[in-house]
């Protein structure tokens, strides 16, 4: 284990001997840090929190901090994080709430930009990749390898879909579908189509690809269809593309409502 000389480790911390601190980092009571993680300089991480093996936790960055909610009292509530994730400088991470699941959790190999805040009870998948200064407000999901932009703010209980992307600044209060680019204000929010680059990128055949893109225009481009039409109209035309019915099924789950208005060039 190295540590640095000015570090404050409490005895109530548990890391384990490979693990990093670099100068005047805080770990408080009750926070667990796996193999080979590195935390860097100037970091406050608050337990409970639990935080795996091969993080790179940037400078300045407050790691389990208590939710900033007025109905928090000082409950026992955790923070969860899995491996691989860079977490670069100012990012601020805060633990659950009792009111929800008591616990925010951030999955493995993601990226999380300067100054990204993740608020509590929250859940950010795998592979996600969040632009400096991101802003999540408290129990929003971000699914597998979503993609925020600079500056993107997500409104609360706000679900954002695997494989998604958002164009930076945009203001999210709606549900974004799987696979979808979209972006816009709180009041505009548009989508532009379907996530063809990232998809490819991330293995994607052509024809899943191709069949998403059907499906997206039956949802979003048919006109005169109620949405429970488009959507059952989707799977009888697509019934055997998992990927498709993963997005019929994100709709059919929607508490807050789905984005689906679409740019005029559509």
């Amino acid at each position: 284990m190295t540590i640095h000389p000015t570090a404050i480790i409490d005895p109530g911390a548990e890391l384990h001997e490979s693990v990093t601190v670099g100068p005047y980092t805080i770990i408080e009571k009750g926070v667990r840090i796996g193999p080979h993680t590195e935390i860097k300089s100037h970091c406050l991480i608050s337990g409970p929190s639990s935080i795996g093996a091969g993080n790179v936790i940037g400078p300045f960055a407050t790691i389990g901090a208590p939710p900033q909610d007025l109905k928090y009292k000082g409950e026992d509530s955790t923070l969860v994080v899995g491996d691989n994730n860079q977490i670069r400088e100012y990012v601020s991470i805060h633990r659950g709430t009792a009111a929800d699941r008591n616990e925010t959790t951030v999955g493995s190999n993601n990226l999380l930009m300067g100054y990204v805040h993740i608020a509590h009870d929250c859940v950010v998948g795998n592979h996600a990749i969040l632009a400096n200064a991101a802003t999540l407000a408290g129990h929003v999901t971000i699914h597998d390898r979503a993609i925020l932009g600079g500056m993107v703010a997500v409104h609360q209980f706000t679900r954002i879909g695997e494989h998604s992307y958002i164009g930076g600044m945009s203001g999210i209060s709606l549900d974004v579908p799987p696979f979808i680019i979209v972006s816009g204000t709180r009041k505009e929010t548009r989508v532009s189509g379907i996530n063809k680059v990232g998809l490819k990128r991330c293995g994607y055949d052509n024809e899943t690809i191709r069949l998403l893109d059907k499906a997206f225009r039956i949802i979003f481009l048919t006109s005169g269809l109620l949405l429970k039409e488009a959507l059952e109209k989707t799977l009888e035309e697509i019934p055997n593309c998992e990927p498709v019915t993963r997005l019929v099924d994100f709709f059919r789950t929607s508490k807050q409502g789905v984005v689906r208005t679409t740019n005029d060039k559509e």
